[in-house]
């Protein structure tokens, strides 16, 4: 069960050497803007605890992982000030989740849309269910996945963000993404899942931790330029949001 909060719930717990970060949100944990940047701050805020060495990222309850941002808050955007504000969000999220020194484990329990496969493509190893489909439906609305794309390009290549990106209603399921390089690991069930996480955990943080951070640095190696790109795709996803086209989707939507 997740959070009634309306800004949405983030837990830290600290077990040994392993920070267990959880989001959640009433609406399929999704990211209102509020949540979105405690998320990143608690990233950055962790990353520069010598004790830990590493990160396990999850989200509440035993459905979605994560609908991506609020859109709520994207019907709101009035003017490209707070266009670029909006999609911003995840670029900073994204950045801090490159920038952090310790791997971070993704859990995925359920489906993801959007900001959330965004999220799951940050991840240094993810373990995820059978139930943990993904869509990326943002040209069904007018703009496209720009911000989160040089993530998710980075796990599943050119061919497999075209193939999300341009089929915005299709769901791919757990297995096309366990492929494709996206997930890891993929279990019938959660029980199954946290399981075999909590085992690998185990032997993960036992390791030496200065060995940890260095792969970390090697698995992202040749992402420098996203301090900029990010913010640039967040301009032209602002750009878009105001365009009459994805006004009257948006306005057909609401409806």
């Amino acid at each position: 069960m997740t959070t009634n909060r309306v800004n949405g719930s983030l837990y830290t717990k600290l077990d040994n050497n392993i920070a267990f970060i959880e989001f959640g949100h009433p609406a399929s944990n999704s990211f209102v803007k509020e949540l979105l940047e405690r998320l990143t701050d608690e990233i950055k805020k962790v990353s520069e605890n010598e004790d830990i060495s590493l990160i396990v990222l999850k989200s509440e309850g035993d459905k979605a992982f994560c609908a991506g941002a609020s859109f709520n808050e994207l019907l709101s955007i009035s003017s490209l000030d707070e266009g670029v504000d909006f999609f911003s969000g995840f670029a900073h999220l994204l950045i801090a989740m490159r920038n952090c020194k310790q791997p971070i484990i993704g859990r995925v329990q359920g489906k993801a849309v959007g900001g959330g496969v965004g999220i799951i493509a940050a991840c240094d190893y993810v373990y995820a269910t059978e139930n943990a489909s993904v869509k990326l439906s943002e040209l069904a609305i007018g703009i496209g996945p720009f911000v989160i794309a040089p993530a998710v390009e980075r796990k599943i290549g050119k061919s497999g963000l075209s193939e999300l990106t341009l089929a915005p209603t299709e769901w791919k399921n757990a297995y096309w993404a366990k492929e494709k390089g996206l997930y890891s690991k993929v279990f019938s069930s959660i029980k199954e899942m946290d399981k075999a996480l909590d085992q690998n955990l185990q032997a993960l943080s036992s390791y030496n931790p200065k060995a940890l951070s260095n792969i970390k640095s090697m698995l992202w190696e040749k992402t420098e330029d996203w301090e900029n790109l990010l913010f640039e795709r967040a301009r032209i996803s602002a750009t878009l949001s105001l365009s009459e086209h994805t006004k009257q989707t948006l306005a057909r939507i609401k409806k």
